[in-house]
């Protein structure tokens, strides 16, 4: 399906959710190699990863594209039911820029290798926005590229757990920009071509 995909013209092989299958996709990914795949490969991830399992993919993906979800642990307990998210979270994101670095782009704008973070601004504050990107600036790099999300929208169960029963509003998500500036992150998801916000 790889070395399709290649044929095909796509530009990077995405692993999308891939923690629990590391072990299948490089078995598969050796195969492939051996028959020609030379894509960049995307480790499309929700960020709660071990470094046992990061380790097995040193040297084998180019590009790492983890969400950091919230900046404080017992809100990440409350809302995602996972505890110690944010240690978890802040060793396995250090260690993908370890392993990759800066998000680095070709001359079409398209991304060869590094580091792409996600964070999802949610309403009231509740990701923890400022803690997010102090720790990106202060111990990623300020030269991290950044994906700040503002598609959050309610849903299922979300009206038993205010203020998730509702959207960010524009003024929230404006406030969230002004952080990523105030830590002198500029490398916003507008920089690629494919970005969503211009």
């Amino acid at each position: 399906m790889m070395l399709k995909l290649q044929d095909q013209g796509c530009h990077n092989i995405n692993f999308v959710s891939p923690s629990h299958v590391v072990a299948q996709i490089l078995a598969a990914l050796k195969i492939a190699a051996e028959r020609g795949l030379r894509l960049p490969l995307v480790y499309n991830t929700g960020g709660f990863d071990s470094l046992e399992g990061l380790a097995l993919l040193d040297g084998v993906i180019d590009i790492y594209m983890p969400d950091t979800k919230y900046g404080d642990t017992e809100i990440a307990r409350t809302h995602s039911k996972v505890r110690n998210y944010v240690e978890v979270n802040q060793t396995a994101v250090k260690e993908m820029h370890r392993q990759v670095g800066d998000l680095a782009l070709d001359e079409k704008r398209l991304a060869q290798r590094g580091l792409l973070i996600r964070h999802l601004v949610l309403p009231g504050n509740l990701a923890g926005s400022e803690k997010v990107l102090a720790f990106i600036a202060n111990e990623i790099s300020r030269n991290t590229y950044l994906n700040l999300m503002d598609q959050y929208r309610p849903c299922y169960r979300a009206d038993e757990y205010p203020p998730l029963d509702r959207a960010i509003t524009a003024e929230e998500f404006r406030a969230a920009l002004a952080l990523a500036e105030k830590y002198g992150l500029r490398r916003l998801d507008r920089e690629l071509t494919t970005g969503r916000h211009t």
